[in-house]
């Protein structure tokens, strides 16, 4: 594998600049420039540095040629999303594998007596989502909402926000996020 040319094509499928890639890994530029001009190999610690940038994963990096410029699958098999739950809550990402995605894609279940965290959420971009089945407990700024069946939320993910699930039976989501963090 050609770990250069692979970095510079997953860095400019996810739209990023070598400046933005260094900023966010934490690095200089001319780093990721000398790795994606092959004048220097990467130790493993490094390149887990860069790729948190990306944000992806060592596995992820080396499992795929992403150089070959194979097209992204079109479908997604249930077995094929990628878990980032925690808490107890089961967040799955939708077209993990699609290049330079805009927005993250989720089904989300909240069994009862779970939530997002104890701390509120808070980040650039925006949100929406839709309860499919169950009932959710929606807070942003000062305001709680209940959301039942069918009702739907969009918001600034910049406003201070908190997802649960007090209630005594399961709830189901499916949610998008800009920009893509997952």
């Amino acid at each position: 594998m050609d770990i250069g040319a692979n970095l510079k094509a997953v860095r400019k499928n996810r739209g990023l600049s070598q400046r933005e890639l260094a900023k966010r890994a934490g690095v200089t530029n001319s780093t990721i420039s000398m790795i994606e001009k092959n004048s220097v190999s990467p130790s493993v610690s490094s390149l887990k540095k860069v790729l948190s940038g990306i944000p992806m994963s060592l596995v992820e990096f080396f499992s795929t040629d992403i150089s070959q410029n194979e097209a992204a699958p079109v479908i997604y098999r249930q077995e094929d999303l990628l878990e980032i739950g925690s808490n107890g809550v089961s967040m799955k990402v939708i077209g993990k594998a699609f290049p330079n995605r805009a927005l993250s894609i989720l089904s989300e279940i909240y069994p009862p007596g779970t939530n997002s965290g104890d701390d509120m959420l808070q980040h650039d971009g925006e949100e929406a989502g839709l309860v499919i089945e169950g009932q959710l407990e929606l807070t942003v700024g000062d305001d709680i909402y209940v959301l039942e069946v069918g009702d739907s939320y969009y918001f600034d993910s910049n406003r201070p926000h908190r997802f649960a699930n007090p209630f005594d039976k399961e709830c189901r989501i499916f949610s998008a996020t800009t920009p893509a963090n997952f």
